[in-house]
């Protein structure tokens, strides 16, 4: 018995020692000051009421003004979510049209895009069933009433999106050619890539993927480029972190900015998404850190992507002024100026 206790102290002490050592190395390399600015090219997620309910003409100018101050190219503005069916019904986007003649006015050259989207369904569990053909055309057909609105795209948030979904990325290619043909753009969002690959088969083996404890529906590479080739728009939501300490979360954010930009960096615009809302480890992840790591991410590539690419902020009703004052001091080129007037 002596010897097992023994045994089971050495190990934990093992453990304890390797968690230290990599705590300790995070915040080490956390220290220097990321060199790279950020970019012109930005997203923003926006509150579903700018299209659900009607708005001063006060409150139409404020928002332009809040897109042109900091440089956001691109508002995802909710409009869903989908039904069952794969259809919206339009009382839930009855101000739509009023919103996209002000964005039409106040703010010209920011792309408007219909954020749609649902929990798909997935081995029985979920409410919209992408696997259907039917929902799959119902789902065109919605997007057609959006675009015949005059929003300038079609923004998708599915969620889970697994590594062997070839439903998704058939409607990914029938959704970029009606936006195509409209001269509109496709975007999607999607988790952040796996850490490795080649554990994907084990999990799909041996963990569900519904219930508390699920496989991670994380893209591979193989995937994440496959969907970038059907998008104009690629949105990876990086949040959510759930690591201790300021230094692990930035490398999180740093490490995902990295390897998202150089598997897809050249074949599609890219929005890191970084949160303003009070996610589960708040003290450790928030806007400030998550905009360091992605300068630092963006430090370490050998090269700039081919491709715009940007931050996507998460969100506008969770974002005060104190937030966009950091977003702009931390992150967009300091030659920026302010667009305010």
């Amino acid at each position: 018995m002596r010897r097992v206790v023994k045994v089971a102290l050495w190990g934990c002490a093992y453990v304890l020692g390797l968690v230290a050592l990599v705590v300790a190395g995070a915040w080490t390399w956390w220290q220097p000051e990321p060199k790279a600015r950020g970019t012109l090219v930005n997203g923003l997620w926006a509150r579903h009421q700018w299209v659900g309910e009607p708005h001063t003409e006060q409150e139409y100018r404020d928002l332009a003004r809040l897109l042109r101050e900091n440089h956001i190219t691109d508002v995802f503005f909710h409009a869903g979510p989908f039904e069952a069916d794969g259809t919206v019904p339009s009382a839930k986007y009855r101000n739509a049209g009023e919103l996209i003649k002000a964005m039409r006015r106040y703010a010209p050259g920011v792309r408007a895009q219909a954020y749609l989207g649902q929990i798909r369904k997935v081995d029985g569990h979920g409410v919209t069933d992408l696997d259907d053909p039917a929902v799959r055309a119902r789902v065109l057909d919605t997007d057609r009433i959006f675009l015949d609105l005059g929003f300038d795209g079609i923004h998708y948030d599915f969620e889970p999106i697994y590594p062997d979904d070839s439903a998704f990325l058939d409607l990914l290619e029938r959704t970029r050619e009606l936006t195509r043909g409209r001269g509109r753009v496709l975007s999607v969002a999607l988790e952040q890539p796996t850490l490795v690959d080649a554990a994907q088969p084990v999990y799909k083996t041996f963990i569900p993927r519904h219930g508390t404890v699920h496989y991670p529906s994380r893209p591979t590479a193989e995937y994440l480029r496959a969907v970038a080739d059907r998008a104009d728009q690629v949105a990876i939501m990086t949040y959510d972190v759930s690591l201790p300490t300021k230094s692990l979360a930035g490398w999180h954010f740093a490490r995902h900015t990295r390897r998202t930009l150089e598997l897809i960096g050249d074949r599609t615009t890219v929005f890191m998404g970084v949160p303003t809302y009070r996610p589960l480890m708040d003290w450790a992840e928030d806007l400030s850190v998550a905009l360091r790591g992605v300068r630092r991410g963006l430090d370490e590539l050998e090269r700039p992507p081919a491709r715009p690419y940007g931050v996507g902020v998460y969100a506008e009703w969770t974002t005060d002024a104190r937030e966009w004052g950091l977003y702009r001091a931390s992150w967009l080129p300091e030659t920026s100026g302010n667009l305010s007037g």
